[in-house]
């Protein structure tokens, strides 16, 4: 029971560390944005880019802001799909697959 009970704290406090290096990597320590902000960011610009009244030049610029929104939101998905892991029954740790 003590050893399992070792291993349960030892898998927490790893798990602590990861989601913390987690944080750091995708910028949400810093004040970054966070993927559901970005995700709101994008529904704005095609609002934008959906108005008719917008110029050419405006549409061009609200496009590429979009695709970087977007660019950054791939980043962070794959980041986050990079770091899943699976912890088996018998308390050992693997990749996670689909």
């Amino acid at each position: 029971m003590k050893t399992e009970k070792s291993r349960t704290m030892a898998l927490n406090e790893e798990s602590n560390q990861n989601v913390a290096a987690d944080a750091e990597e995708t910028g949400e320590a810093s004040g970054e944005r966070t993927l559901e902000e970005n995700f709101a960011l994008l529904d704005q610009k095609i609002a934008q880019l959906e108005n008719s009244e917008i110029s050419l030049e405006d549409s061009f610029r609200v496009y590429k802001e979009g695709m970087e929104l977007l660019r950054e939101c791939s980043a962070k998905i794959d980041t986050v799909e990079k770091k899943m892991l699976q912890i088996n029954q018998d308390g050992t740790i693997t990749e996670f697959g689909i």
